[in-house]
């Protein structure tokens, strides 16, 4: 097996998407892993200082912060659909549907269960 080179690995295209289909929404979404830097940005909005104390998780939207995160343009895979202003509105939609999304952005975002209690433990 070769080595990769700095120009190879800069310039993969190494996110997946998947197509999911919502019943409650009456269509598709395109869903996307999260790059690195959405991963860290997430991870951090659910998370609390709490007065000095270790950090405590904010679970509160969870769901919609990562579906805002992760639905994307399917002319743009790179462009989310919705914006941070929209997290509230996602929070109210069906969550049976929100679950649906999430479920798929976890998984290509790599974000598993062990990942959660690494980050309670952290």
């Amino acid at each position: 097996m070769a080595f990769l080179s700095r120009d190879y690995i800069l310039n993969v295209e190494d996110l997946k998407t998947e197509i999911v289909f919502v019943p409650e929404w009456g269509g598709e979404v395109l869903v996307r892993g999260l790059t690195g830097t959405e991963r860290d940005k997430f991870e951090s909005s659910i998370m609390s200082q709490n007065n000095g104390k270790s950090p405590a998780f904010k679970f509160d939207n969870i769901r919609a912060k990562l579906v805002q995160k992760s639905v994307v343009d399917p002319t743009d895979e790179k462009t989310p659909i919705f914006n941070d202003a929209d997290i509230e509105m996602i929070g109210k939609k069906s969550a049976q549907a929100l679950d649906r999304v999430f479920t798929v952005a976890q998984r290509l975002s790599g974000l598993t269960s062990n990942d959660v209690e690494e980050m309670v433990k952290n």
